[in-house]
């Protein structure tokens, strides 16, 4: 059995070896976060450290942190092409997992949800612009009920003339 220790001075480092794995981990950070607590506090195998709100609370948002960068990631149009873009409906996915760790967690999702808002209300944008001005195939990975919906709940204005977006989704799958 391992032995229990308090976080101390000489914890940090195990506390800080786990905030970077969760901080830099892939596609679910929530596993990730679940993974270090469970390490830290009960894992034969870990130093079952007693952690308190502080280290929780850093541990947390460094799951935050990642499920921003994740959820950005796919709505950044000039990540269009390069083989991290896993496009719209990757992030779709990625917020919803984001909403329901907030609420296990009784954490807000509105910075996120604003700076996600803001960045598929400029990624619509260059989309509308290029179908427009080129022969263009708009990159739409999913649904156009997926897309209003997403937008609907990063809380942005859906415009009349993107519903010509609509010709280029994927075929609704509900």
């Amino acid at each position: 059995m391992a032995l229990r220790i308090e976080p101390t001075e000489d914890a940090s480092e195990l506390i800080d070896n786990e905030w970077y794995i969760v901080r830099y981990s892939g596609e679910i950070p929530e596993i990730a976060y679940n993974s270090a607590v469970y390490f830290l506090t009960r894992s034969p195998d870990g130093p079952q450290i007693t952690l308190n709100d502080v280290h929780f609370n850093r541990l947390k948002q460094a799951a935050v942190d990642r499920y921003e960068e994740i959820i950005l990631r796919d709505l950044l149009h000039e990540n269009v092409g390069k083989s991290i873009y896993r496009g719209i409906v990757r992030s779709i996915c990625n917020y919803d997992r984001f909403t329901r760790f907030c609420k296990r967690h009784g954490l807000s999702p509105e910075t996120i949800q604003i700076a996600a808002g803001q960045v598929l209300s400029d990624f619509f944008q260059t989309e509308f612009e290029w179908l427009a001005s080129k022969n263009y195939n708009p990159v739409i990975n999913c649904s156009f009920s997926e897309l209003t919906r997403f937008a609907e709940t990063l809380g942005i204005s859906f415009l009349a003339e993107y519903s010509l977006f609509e010709a280029h989704c994927l075929a609704a799958t509900e």
